[in-house]
């Protein structure tokens, strides 16, 4: 069994996990050794770090102990690749598999990395400035600690790469078109995840009347609801439409993303207010969403625990964007079967999965709350026409999947 590390670089953070990789085995079954998250990188470092059961993994005496107060990211990497190398009851890391936001028009597959592969997608930072050069950092960091470990990227615009063109056009002069300027999509591999493994939760109706278990789903909506949010539309498997565009500020109102605006309000941000492309960047990506309506917080769990009406605004114009959004893909799908429900608000904020599914009471979505208040997978009521879930996703095992893959 082949060791597969996977790596999940963000601005100020590092995630990463082990898993053991069968010879051709399935996406199920490869065998998870430890999650981590370095948190705070360049400021005060944060380590969580959990076997499969979930239990705290501990780290006195090693690299990952005694962290200092200002870890950057080449350093956490170093330290992450000692302490894994000084355990060796986790086996030999045999390829590590890296979590790239975009792979442009070319990349559309995982793809092995060496250097002008690396250099190719360097050239997309501009498509994504706050998140490609973090993903592809811990690139070149290995390639000097470890110049012969086989390193994969896996793409999040992937998986949208088979939308049908009218879906992906934006209504621009041709020249923009020839030159990328294209609706990529993101979240892909969350979405890849789902996809793979909804047929696994899809339970005969239980009026017998509904999709049998193992048959396409048909008409899918995933709302990956996190930081970062957005919708995928999908028929039998394959990707139709996504929320998010050129880039990964489209769409939803997410925790510090505006999602949508009228590009008139960022022409008169600046040519009217005086305010600089940069500043209307920060404020767009960093200082919008769910913090910037509220002016309490960007996360959620703080929203829907305060009493502050900024706080039920937030959450009120939250629903309102999804609501709208899921309306929008269900004429795109002609129709919609099922919705899921995944990401770190989509898997545990039962307050607002209510709220969607009651905007959403015109596609025949019924809930059914004592499953939804419990988290079940199965939220839907007995009478809903719209098979209604919450799936875990897993970014980090299709990630080793893929990396895995590759190797093969």
């Amino acid at each position: 069994m082949r060791e597969i590390l996977v790596i999940n670089s963000g601005s100020s953070s590092l995630k990463f996990a082990l898993f053991g990789a069968p010879e051709g085995g399935e996406l199920s079954e490869l065998a998870l050794r430890f999650r981590g998250h370095l948190a705070g990188l360049g400021g005060q470092a944060r380590l969580s770090l959990h076997d499969a059961e979930g239990r705290a993994l501990e780290t006195a005496g090693s690299a990952l102990d005694a962290l200092p107060a200002e870890l950057d990211h080449d350093t956490a990497l170093e330290r992450l690749l000692a302490w894994v190398e000084a355990h060796p009851d986790l086996g030999d890391i045999a390829a590590v598999g890296h979590r790239i936001v975009h792979g442009g028009h070319d990349h559309t597959d995982p793809v092995r990395l060496d250097a002008s592969t690396l250099a190719a997608l360097e050239s997309l930072n501009p498509l994504a400035p706050l998140h490609q050069p973090y993903g592809l950092a811990p690139v070149r960091v290995l390639s000097a600690l470890r110049p012969a470990l086989p390193q994969v990227a896996c793409f999040d615009t992937a998986f949208h790469a088979g939308q049908p063109e009218v879906a992906r056009r934006f209504p621009l002069p041709r020249r923009y078109r020839e030159a990328g300027v294209v609706r990529y999509g993101f979240h892909g591999l969350s979405y890849d995840y789902i996809n793979r493994t909804l047929n696994e939760r899809v339970l005969p109706d239980r009026a017998g009347s509904g999709p049998a278990q193992g048959t396409p789903p048909g008409r899918v909506i995933v709302a990956h609801l996190g930081n970062g949010a957005s919708l995928c539309a999908m028929r039998d498997g394959v990707s139709q439409a996504s929320t998010m565009g050129f880039t990964a500020l489209e769409g939803l109102m997410m925790g510090t993303r505006s999602g949508s605006l009228d590009p008139g309000l960022v022409l008169h941000l600046i040519l009217q207010e005086g305010m600089s492309a940069e500043a209307v960047q920060r404020m767009l990506y960093k200082e919008s969403g769910l913090l910037g309506v509220s002016g309490i917080s960007g996360d959620m769990r703080e929203l829907l625990e305060s009493g502050a009406p900024q706080a039920s605004e937030a959450i009120e114009l939250y629903v309102y964007r999804i609501v709208r959004e899921i309306g929008s893909l269900a004429a795109a799908l002609g129709g919609l079967d099922h919705l899921v429900f995944t990401a770190g608000i989509g898997e545990r904020a039962a307050p607002v999965r209510a709220a969607v599914v009651e905007g959403c009471q015109w596609l025949g979505a019924a809930l059914d709350p004592v499953a939804n208040r419990a988290d079940s997978s199965d939220i839907a009521a007995a009478n809903s026409r719209v098979g209604l879930w919450v799936i875990p996703t897993d970014e980090e095992r299709m990630i080793a999947w893929y990396t895995a893959s590759a190797l093969a």
